[in-house]
């Protein structure tokens, strides 16, 4: 307490110092050590008034924060919830059950991993080979494709004691091989041709798509047993289930964790009670995934106590009257209008493309 004392009287002694005994601390009063840190500052009414205003607008999120776990805290006491994450063994599959341990899902089987290493090691040689094909004369090039290609040697030599089936071993033992070939002959010629490479790929493009469609199969084989037995398990309490999968821009048509939860959801259900959750990279985490489901549907009744919508702020808020500001300001400048059809609040359309039309929508439509 002593020391807690001194310590106190000292404050108080260097304040008083600066204070001047009651008079306002000028430049020259101050200590040298404060002199090269220490100026006048003054800031106009304006620049105040816009300061106080703005910082409603952090200290909300800050708020938002607090009440967030409130929210989450109160939703999973009442309803059960299910998130799908992306992983690159195929997905994670979480059920929260009110008051109950979370129940983390069995892994998709490891044959789905497999499957896909070996076709994505094809399309890897495609990031090693394709900065040189208008470079001939930089063999940079070598050092990393002589690595790839001992490592693709070794997964060769291991195949046949990996847990894959039978019949889908020689697909895979052909992918290899002609991984193996082509950076054979790129190594042997000091060259890398597009001639070469488009051969390369057209050979193996029918040999990847096996693999694709053996790995779709086997992995939503997996989570449909997972997801139809969580069903069940639940029993009534489905019907108030809450689900949530995440995806970036290039899985997001056709992703595979929501097209499979859809299955067991009614369609009203799309968009209310289940969720495409976009993030900006492949992983996320639970926690993440949690505080971004506790935020829509809190969002919801805030939207419907204030607006009278209870789906409102799922939608961007200015975005109604944005449309129209753009529509006016393309009749300024005299361009057409690139908007399209308006959705209505707590449309259960699929949140990713739907419009029909021409050309390829699956690797079975290419040729």
């Amino acid at each position: 307490m002593r020391i807690v004392a001194i310590a106190l009287g000292g404050a108080c002694a260097l304040l008083l110092s600066l204070a001047g005994s009651g008079r306002s601390a000028h430049a020259d009063d101050l200590p040298s050590y404060f002199k090269e840190i220490v100026g006048a500052e003054t800031a106009s009414p304006a620049e105040i008034g816009t300061k106080n205003i703005l910082q409603l607008n952090t200290t909300m999120f800050e708020l938002y924060a607090d009440a967030g776990q409130v929210f989450r805290k109160n939703i999973l006491a009442h309803h059960p919830l299910i998130l799908g994450l992306f992983s690159g063994a195929g997905g994670r599959f979480i059920l929260y059950r009110p008051g109950m341990a979370p129940i983390d899902a069995p892994s998709v089987p490891i044959v789905y991993q497999l499957l896909k290493s070996v076709a994505h090691s094809t399309m890897a040689l495609g990031e090693v080979v394709v900065p040189y094909l208008n470079s001939p004369g930089d063999l940079t090039w070598r050092s990393s494709l002589a690595a790839y290609r001992d490592r693709m040697q070794f997964a060769l030599d291991g195949l046949d004691a990996t847990p894959m089936r039978d019949d889908w071993r020689p697909n895979n033992r052909n992918i290899l091989q002609n991984n193996i070939a082509f950076m054979d002959e790129c190594l042997k010629t000091n060259a890398i041709s597009a001639d070469a490479l488009q051969e390369f790929a057209k050979k193996q493009s029918p040999l990847l798509k096996k693999n694709i469609t053996w790995a779709a199969e086997t992995q939503v084989a997996h989570w449909m047993e997972v997801i139809g037995g969580w069903k069940q398990m639940l029993g009534d309490e489905w019907d108030k289930t809450y689900a949530a999968s995440n995806t970036i821009y290039v899985a997001r048509q056709n992703n595979v964790l929501f097209s499979v939860l859809a299955q067991f959801f009614p369609p009203e259900a799309i968009n209310d009670r289940l969720m495409l959750i976009e993030t900006v990279s492949f992983t996320t985490t639970p926690e993440d995934m949690l505080d971004s489901l506790t935020r829509i549907i809190a969002d919801r009744a805030v939207g419907a106590a204030f607006f009278g919508d209870y789906h409102l702020m799922d939608y961007e808020l200015m975005g109604g009257d944005a449309r129209q500001a753009i529509i006016d300001e393309d009749a300024k400048r005299n361009i057409a209008v690139n908007l399209p059809p308006q959705a209505p609040f707590g449309s259960h359309q699929w949140p990713t493309l739907i419009t029909p039309g021409p050309g390829a929508k699956s690797l079975a439509d290419l040729p």
